[in-house]
């Protein structure tokens, strides 16, 4: 027996679904999509305490770039006038999309620039080996920023790729990168190297190699490294054992244990090196991580304590590469990704936001091409509320 509805409830019921629709997507953080400031390649972005936001991209040739520097005091409105970064003209490298350079913010105003050097870049590494290259920043009351001469950090000269930087609030800066551990080495050799510096990046001590050596690593797939606010390093990077399995690892440690913690967090089977990179920054609930699996990117949460990911959220399928994190004031995450790339091949960026529960908010997705061949995007969190996404 069917009863009859009254009218009334069925339009009360839908009337508060609505208000509660429409308060969600009011409260629902915007994201922006724009164009890198001089039709750079690889952003790098770090917004720091007093909500200037420090970005870099490469410039020039792609198997000879240049490192250049922009900021912004409006939220990414307007960009200062680009500096160089690198002191030899030419010495980065932006083909494959996994070397470029990285960025880092650090004590006392500093800001910390690391790249893989190109063929031509100067110093050279021991046995004439192209560099692991590293320059610090400084600005002065007046806004102005200048670079020191560019550094090679890496004494081993054994052949390296996928550099990173990280710095904290006590004066350690990270220079991080991953090569064989010994001459004639495969993959299955291949470690993560951290060159760690303990007065600002004025010095650096020979590298140490911190990832596990049951683990190989895939030779030609970026990491990223960040000190948490716990004061530990955390490197996400991807392993290489028996050149089918590249799965993704974390690995935390305060430099001085004598075993690192080291995770799987994602399982990828592959024949072929995947050419991906890695993510992580700082949020409300620890640090946040995401990475490429095969098919897909993903993403997740180290817990503080025990230094464990959460189990992985993928945020986008096949053809999804080289994901960018931001998380706002109110723990909303960002993850922003590239779409049908390939060598030499541009494509599109897409990008999704998530709550603090890591659910997806309704009506933040969004997608835009133009992306251009070597690149990736980049995000941040406006000082204002939402998001910026750099391609």
């Amino acid at each position: 027996m069917f009863r009859r509805i009254p009218l009334i409830s069925i339009s009360g019921v839908y009337l508060v679904v609505c208000l509660i629709s429409a308060r969600a997507l009011a409260d629902a953080p915007t994201v922006t999509a724009a164009r890198t400031p001089d039709a750079g390649l690889q952003s790098e972005v770090a917004v720091d305490d007093k909500n200037v936001v420090h970005l870099i991209y490469l410039k020039g040739d792609p198997s000879a770039s240049d490192v250049s520097y922009v900021r912004s005091t409006d939220g990414g409105a307007s960009w200062s006038e680009p500096v160089r970064i690198n002191s030899q003209a030419g010495s980065a490298l932006a083909v494959g999309t996994v070397r470029g350079a990285h960025l880092a913010l650090g004590a006392h105003g500093l800001v910390h620039v690391a790249w893989t050097g190109s063929k031509r870049a100067e110093p050279k590494a021991p046995g004439d080996q192209a560099p692991m290259l590293y320059a610090r920043g400084s600005v002065d009351a007046a806004g102005n920023i200048s670079f020191e001469p560019q550094r090679n950090v890496m004494t081993s000269g054994l052949f390296r790729e996928g550099g990173s930087v990280a710095a904290d609030e006590k004066g350690h800066v990270y220079v991080a990168w991953h090569a064989v551990a010994k001459k004639g080495g495969s993959e299955d050799d291949r470690r993560v190297w951290v060159a760690v510096s303990a007065d600002d990046g004025k010095t650096f001590a020979p590298e140490t190699a911190i990832s596990d050596p049951a683990i190989g690593i895939c030779g030609c797939c970026g990491l990223d490294v960040l000190t948490g606010g716990d004061g530990r390093l955390y490197a996400l990077y991807r392993g290489e054992v028996s050149l089918v399995t590249r799965d993704i690892y974390l690995v935390s440690t305060d430099m001085s244990a004598k075993r690192p913690q080291s995770e799987m967090v994602a399982a990828t089977r592959s024949s072929i090196c995947l050419m991906s990179t890695s993510a992580l920054a700082r949020g409300l609930r620890g640090v946040v991580g995401a990475w490429e699996t095969a098919d897909q990117v993903q993403w997740g949460i180290i817990d503080p304590k025990s230094g464990a990911m959460s189990e992985p959220i993928t945020a986008a399928g096949a053809g999804s590469k080289h994901p960018a994190l931001a998380v706002d004031a109110k723990g909303n995450t960002l993850i922003a990704w590239a779409q049908g790339t390939g060598w030499n091949k541009g494509g599109s960026v897409g990008w999704q936001a998530y709550d603090a529960a890591g659910t997806p908010i309704p009506g933040t997705s969004g997608h835009v091409d133009g992306l251009p061949v070597w690149s990736k995007p980049a995000a941040f969190a406006r000082p204002d509320g939402g998001f910026v996404v750099l391609y």
